[in-house]
């Protein structure tokens, strides 16, 4: 099968001129020999006469020709073939031809991985195919492999879901025996008040306040009256302290109650080991009796005190706040979970403890539910970073695709292993990819740059929320899933050790980088060049910019920049 010929910009170029020269000279023999014809037949005139209809016939179909044809050759760029508009999704016939007898892709996954990052992926098939780009399963795993894991990852899940209920039962009883030792005190003092049940902690957690924009509303950042070098305004810190003082004073597990708590944790592990078995010691046993190289995921953790007290003194309360205000654009990407019965979805919200959820539709209540279980597992699984406002945002897209919260839970811990850096609480990850996104537009286009200096704009905080929630905000849910799935392929590629030299041999110029989401943003941001420039003198103009992206990205496009920027600067960087 014939190749695509793979052209440099100057190269094109030249072909194009000299196809059209040589089109246009054809055109010219062509068109002076129907002039002499018609010459003959009484209609003189000259070439562009009138007279002479199959001259102009000529000119049409030539004047096509150069058109097609120049577009064709100009779209070339980044030596990727085709632009990526025209390219196809991973389809279902091609995805089952990838595995050998053995259940194994071929050739270690990476013709799967170019096609899964020039295309993405049929909808279809997405539940299989992101537990390959997700590190749930090794590219290099055999079916009866990932059948081992299929077990192992459905006992850890459930163990995780087990220690909320946990600390849930714990919480209420605490709350219980407190609420007894002071019935004579002013009911005041027992409950929250509303109005803090509404407010974020954000003076625990800076990176929280960016996405404080409640997920549906208008983004903090479109205001432009926040500080450039923070994320939380004076009002908000005083109304965040007021919440942790009131928190203190009703919260069972954070005055004396503590120690009480700790010891009847302690209790119970001992008195019920078969219902609170720790996992880590199951899951080693399993993992010794499975492939080395299919069982990297770390055991799951013990809780300690202080997580305990963050998950029911803070993280489950944001969780179900956040949960109920997701919204349904996911619905026609799951029609069975969209056609949920009301009496289902209730019994499953029941399940996790949600409530408030009176004003939701059924399949809202039932996506909300699982968001409330996945999240407060992974709290669990991480309680260094626990729960952020913001990543509601990053799993909803994966509950719906994925119907099984088990799988679906583990897609997300392998996307937050590198999402999870957004959230830390010191920002060390945040600002050095808002350091990268500032390189690559000062190496691409430094009057650009200097113009963002001038405005004091060159940190490129004005990309913040696009960093935060990964383009989730800024593109439509589709877009969404296609810009990830590309993202997936080239870190799955370097997870796997792909090499530069393995994709210079299948002819694309562009390797794989874990940073692919940077240069999308920086490509969108220099696509409004001449606007910035010309029209923008201000931090808050642009960030109004770019929040107003919404809707008017074309995700094919972004990508095309994108892997052309890394094609010039990756080795740069």
């Amino acid at each position: 099968m014939l190749r695509p010929l793979r052209l440099t910009k100057t190269e094109a170029a030249t072909r194009s001129v000299t196809f059209v020269a040589a089109v246009f000279s054809s055109l010219i023999v062509f068109t002076d020999c129907s002039s002499g014809g018609a010459a003959r037949n009484g209609y003189a005139g000259g070439l562009w006469s009138t007279a002479v209809a199959p001259s102009n016939v000529g000119l049409a179909v030539a004047v096509a020709v150069v058109a097609v044809t120049f577009t064709l050759v100009y779209s070339r760029r980044g030596s990727i073939g085709l632009p990526w508009s025209l390219k196809h999704p991973l389809q279902p016939k091609q995805w089952h031809a990838f595995f050998n007898d053995q259940g194994q892709l071929i050739d270690g996954g990476v013709q799967f991985l170019k096609k899964v990052r020039t295309g993405g992926v049929e909808p279809s098939i997405r539940p299989e195919v992101w537990l390959f780009l997700l590190g749930v399963y090794d590219l290099n795993s055999t079916e009866e492999e990932r059948d081992s894991i299929r077990l192992k990852k459905q006992k850890e899940y459930e163990n995780l879901r087990r220690q909320c209920r946990e600390f849930h039962r714990r919480n209420e009883n605490g709350s219980d025996a407190k609420q007894t030792s002071q019935s004579s005190n002013s009911e005041d003092s027992q409950v929250l008040d509303s109005q803090d049940i509404e407010q974020v902690n954000s003076s625990t957690r800076s990176i929280q306040v960016e996405e404080a924009e409640k997920l549906n509303s208008e983004s903090i950042l479109q205001d432009g009256d926040c500080e450039k070098s923070g994320v939380t305004s004076e009002d908000d810190a005083n109304d965040s302290d007021s919440t942790n003082s009131a928190e203190t004073e009703t919260s069972p597990l954070l005055a004396n109650q503590q120690g009480e708590t700790h010891d009847a944790t302690v209790n119970s592990v001992a008195t019920n080991s078969e219902e609170t078995e720790i996992l880590p010691h199951v899951a080693e046993e399993e993992a010794a009796e499975s492939h080395d190289e299919v069982n990297q995921e770390k055991d799951t953790p013990s809780p300690s005190s202080k997580a305990e007290e963050e998950f029911t003194t803070m993280w489950q309360r944001i969780i179900r706040l956040d949960a109920v205000r997701a919204n349904d654009e996911w619905v026609p990407y799951s029609p069975s979970q969209a056609a949920v019965s009301d009496t289902k979805a209730r019994e499953i919200a029941t399940q996790v403890g949600l409530s408030d959820y009176e004003y939701l539709e059924p399949c809202r209540i039932l996506h909300a539910a699982r968001l409330v279980a996945i999240l407060e597992a992974y709290a669990v699984y991480d309680p260094e970073i626990g729960y952020c406002q913001g990543m509601s945002d990053l799993l909803s897209p994966i509950l719906a695709v994925i119907e099984d919260d088990a799988f679906a839970f583990w897609c997300f811990v392998g996307f937050m292993s590198k999402a999870r850096h957004n959230f830390r609480l010191d920002e060390v990850g945040i600002r050095r990819q808002l350091s990268m996104v500032s390189k690559i537009i000062k190496l691409k286009d430094i009057r650009l740059y200097k113009h963002l200096e001038n405005l004091e704009a060159e940190d490129c905080f004005f990309v913040y929320r696009m960093v935060v929630v990964m383009f989730r905000r800024e593109l439509t849910f589709e877009q969404t899933l296609c810009l990830w799935e590309v993202m997936w392929a080239d870190q799955a590629a370097i997870r796997t050790g792909i090499a530069k030299a393995t994709w210079g041999r299948i002819r694309l110029r562009a390797p794989p980088t874990e940073d692919l989401l940077l240069y999308a943003i920086a490509a969108s941001v220099l696509q409004r060049r001449k606007t910035i420039i010309e029209k923008y003198s201000g931090m808050d103009e642009i960030m109004k910019e770019c929040n107003s992206m919404a809707g008017r990205l074309d995700v094919w496009k972004l990508l095309d920049d994108a892997h052309e920027l890394v094609v010039n600067l990756h080795d740069k960087i």
